[in-house]
């Protein structure tokens, strides 16, 4: 314990020795300018240094067991990912708790519920565990857990450099957007994906240190990893922009639909392996990357059995998505990997993978739009188009507007998935079909699930946001359900105690509640005791007893916070116990009119 103070004392040391350099050389601004350059440096070099990781790892080890017989390939490529899901569970429930998952979740909820700050152990974890289990073949990506990474590593910058809350805390969207800007070379979406996910509102304040730190970020990126494109290619790709008009709305639908369903699927099953026992959970990464193996054995048979051998299950898979761009897959072998790829990486994200859903998505979505333009080229031979292109261009075409509207869908950031497609592909002639696409199936997600699939982690996990993001307006923030805003672990006392020892218990614990929920010894809920019943009640009596002739009004966390709102001033009460839908004893929060006033007033 004494190594442990000692350590931290160490730190905060030098944090005080290195602000009172600077600040004797330096004023405010100019020290949030070199801010700014050290944390797009170090978060450059971080994405990078993850990126490598994960490639060289899961290189080594494809290379390895290709040589090897087949049973003993088999064997290696399923134990792989297992073990690094074994990995992952043990290390990360006990240890790394915010090393589980994408690490967008873990770094909204820093920014909005801690003031910035993310521990640099956290950093450290999710380069690790991240390398681990991506490189070992599970197919998650890498550019979330980037974010996370380049998050904590600008949190301690900030703390190291400035006592103020308000710059530690501005540091975050700073190191979230150099992570994107390195981990996708792409510095435009990396500007516009932090005010669209974390920032909510375009600042013109915030702006000038993310475009430093982007620019900063970007720069070492190119230089270690070059300036190419992530996915390029030797066709000629230039398109007229009416025939593909036509194309944009039918494929916004069916993407839309597409990733509706990828949300619902993670975030079941995720609600699904959560609920299990504690001291089964630590084997949940690990089914997930059994399965994994035994998938991407499959889809890597299946299509040597059809001609082309691809392993794009295991893993990021960026190399199939380049030959379907190029239109070198044929449709059943996309179709295969489609399918998949989407069973893969549900299982994985679902069961506490460490890694993210950025590149799966764009993935998925280049490969719905590969089967998408299939169809145009059969229709295209019993049908023809006038002034349409040839059938690869078709096909390339495609995946570039099924990438677009896929992120668009999943990932809810409209804007963000326009300009990434540009900056990862190099081209931008299909600029107004890819916005026609993206809205339809931005549009069609949202209003199928009001709530982006970040928020709906955090939901999961029992974190509400300070300050909820990405809704606009006054009716769209009162259609939203009342999970987004509840309290998870609501303050009750037990029925069947005394008066007194229940005022004892509120005044030793200082408790300053207008209302109580009130429960029996298995945790059932029995109705709502307010703060004054309490106090002038006799002390002798238990205190079911005081709500005993109550009617309880309760509401289920999909209540919507308008129907919320009505009910409360109707009944002319102040809070409401949130219960199950299908169990209204089954306590999970409480609302009050005060947290609905107060979400209100900073949305």
């Amino acid at each position: 314990m004494l190594e442990k103070k000692n350590s931290v004392g160490s730190l905060d040391d030098s944090g005080h020795k290195i602000r009172q350099f600077l600040a004797k050389r330096l004023n405010d601004n100019q020290r949030f300018i070199v801010l700014c350059i050290v944390i797009g440096l170090l978060c450059g070099i971080g994405a990078v240094g993850l990126h490598l990781s994960i490639h060289f790892i899961f290189d080594t080890l494809w290379h390895w067991a290709s040589v090897l017989p087949t049973w003993q390939f088999c064997l290696v490529m399923i134990t792989a990912p297992t073990f690094a899901g074994l990995l992952v569970g043990y290390f990360g429930n006990r240890y790394a708790p915010n090393a589980i998952g994408s690490g967008i979740p873990q770094t909204k909820e820093a920014y909005y519920n801690k003031g910035g700050k993310i521990k640099a152990s956290d950093g450290i974890w999710r380069f690790l565990l991240t390398s681990l289990y991506c490189g070992f073949g599970n197919s998650l990506g890498r550019e979330g857990p980037t974010i996370h990474l380049s998050s904590a590593i600008a949190s301690k910058v900030g703390h190291l450099m400035f006592k103020k809350p308000e710059r530690i805390q501005s540091a975050t969207p700073i190191g979230m957007a150099a992570g994107i800007a390195a981990a996708f070379n792409s510095p435009l979406s990396a500007i516009t994906f932090v005010f669209e996910e974390l920032l909510d509102n375009f600042s013109m304040k915030s702006l000038g240190g993310i475009v430093i730190a982007v620019v900063t970020a970007a720069a070492v990126s190119r230089t270690l990893l070059g300036n190419d494109p992530i996915l390029s290619s030797e066709l000629d790709l230039n398109y007229e922009t009416a025939s593909w008009m036509f194309v944009a709305i039918p494929l916004g639908f069916i993407v839309g639909w597409v990733g509706h369903l990828f949300v619902k699927s993670i975030l079941s099953l995720r609600s699904f392996f959560k609920s299990r026992s504690a001291k089964f959970r630590i084997f949940n990464p690990a089914i997930g990357g059994l399965s994994c193996g035994i998938l991407g054995l499959a889809a890597y048979f299946a299509t040597d059995w059809l001609g082309n051998a691809q392993h794009s299950v295991f893993s990021i898979g960026y190399e199939s998505l380049e030959l379907a761009f190029e239109a070198k897959l044929a449709a059943s072998i996309v179709a295969l990997l489609l399918v998949l790829k989407i069973i893969a990486v549900v299982l994985n994200y679902a069961t506490g993978g460490s890694g993210g859903l950025f590149s799966p998505t764009l993935f998925i979505g280049g490969l719905v739009g590969s089967l998408v333009g299939f169809g145009l080229v059969f229709l295209n031979t019993y049908i023809p188009i006038p002034d349409f292109p040839g059938d690869s261009k078709v096909i390339g075409g495609c995946v570039l507007l099924g990438m677009g509207s896929m992120f668009s869908s999943v990932i809810r950031c409209p804007f963000t998935s326009l300009i990434i497609i540009f900056e990862m592909t190099g081209n931008y002639s299909l600029i107004l079909p890819l916005m026609a696409c993206n809205m339809i199936s931005w549009q069609l997600s949202r209003k199928r699930e009001p709530i982006a699939i970040y928020d709906s982690l955090l939901l999961q996990d029992k974190v509400t946001l300070r300050k909820f993001t990405a809704y606009q307006g006054v009716q769209d923030y009162r259609s939203l359900p009342l999970s987004t805003i509840m309290t998870h672990s609501a303050i009750s006392l037990d029925g069947f105690a005394t008066i007194e020892e229940s005022n004892a218990k509120i005044n030793e614990n200082h408790y300053h509640f207008h209302g109580y929920p009130v429960i029996d010894k298995k945790g059932k809920l029995l109705g709502l005791a307010t703060h004054h019943e309490i106090e002038e009640a006799d002390p002798n009596m238990e205190l079911h007893c005081l709500i005993d002739t109550q009617k309880t009004i309760t509401a289920t966390p999909e209540t919507s916070i308008q129907e919320a709102a009505n009910m409360m001033i109707e009944k002319d009460i102040q809070q409401l116990p949130i219960v199950r839908a299908d169990d209204n004893s089954q306590l999970l929060g409480l609302i009050t009119l005060n947290d609905i006033a107060r979400q209100q007033n900073m949305t």
